[in-house]
């Protein structure tokens, strides 16, 4: 069984269709990259997965249970939405850290609003997260004291402290320098290699076609083409993908 099943999504804003009908699934420990200009959907698409928009259509399903349906005439709740998101862990590209609290605060917080555990469990996790992220000697630090790079990698690892069944990254490197960057796509690799399931919008193709089981390239709201790393930056079969894939080269 599919941990993601996305059917016939469909969004507009006013008389604007941004995504126009996306059908894909993602099994357990894969990893999801998708690829396309901006204005393509990419992030509206995560949104809706995470339930800061609401689809217009279609059906999304997480471990075989229907979490949303579009045809349905039942409003959900406030409650309902909460929990729907708890399936999801989304890191921002601008970090949305809580500038008022400490690396350690800014992990904890979740986990305690929702009674995950008790303090001293609570805390033990979030020391956890903070190793995996190679952060321990910044516990006590407050987002202003950290590197762009290090803001981000705390960013991941408070969405990992409800965890989520699936990770979604909205272009985790677009603020940052290219030395940083690479401290935050390390950290995303190992969490693959601990067969996290995860998807990543992303402008990184090197990163994209390394480290993905899948990719998706979108284009004017569509799913333009959808395959492994090798089928869509090898051999791509859309005129689109070409061209798009042949612009990033020339950008190098």
């Amino acid at each position: 069984m599919s941990v993601l099943e996305v059917k016939g999504i469909m969004k507009s804003f006013g008389k604007t269709e941004v995504l126009k009908g996306l059908d894909f699934s993602l099994e357990k420990g894969e990893v999801l990259s998708i690829i396309g200009s901006s204005g393509s959907g990419k992030t509206t698409l995560l949104r809706c997965l995470n339930f800061l928009e609401f689809a217009d259509k279609g059906t999304i399903s997480v471990n075989g249970k229907t979490i949303f349906d579009g045809a349905s005439l039942k409003k959900l709740t406030d409650n309902e939405i909460r929990e729907n998101r708890l399936h999801f862990g989304l890191v921002f590209q601008s970090f949305n850290l809580f500038p008022q609290y400490s690396v350690l605060e800014n992990i904890t917080l979740a986990p305690t609003l929702l009674n995950r555990g008790s303090e001293e469990e609570i805390k033990a996790e979030a020391l956890g997260l903070i190793e995996r992220v190679g952060l321990s000697d910044k516990i006590n630090n407050y987002p202003c004291e950290l590197s762009g790079g290090q803001q981000q990698r705390v960013a991941i690892a408070r969405a990992l402290a409800l965890k989520p069944d699936i990770l979604c990254f909205d272009e985790p490197t677009s603020a940052l320098d290219p030395e940083l960057t690479g401290e935050v796509l390390r950290v995303i690799r190992d969490l693959k290699d601990e067969d996290s399931t995860m998807i990543v919008v992303t402008h990184e193709m090197e990163f994209a076609r390394n480290v993905s089981d899948k990719v998706i390239f979108m284009a004017d709201g569509v799913i333009e083409e959808m395959g492994t790393p090798d089928e869509v930056f090898l051999n791509p079969k859309s005129e689109k993908t070409k061209i798009f894939l042949n612009k990033d080269i020339e950008k190098v």
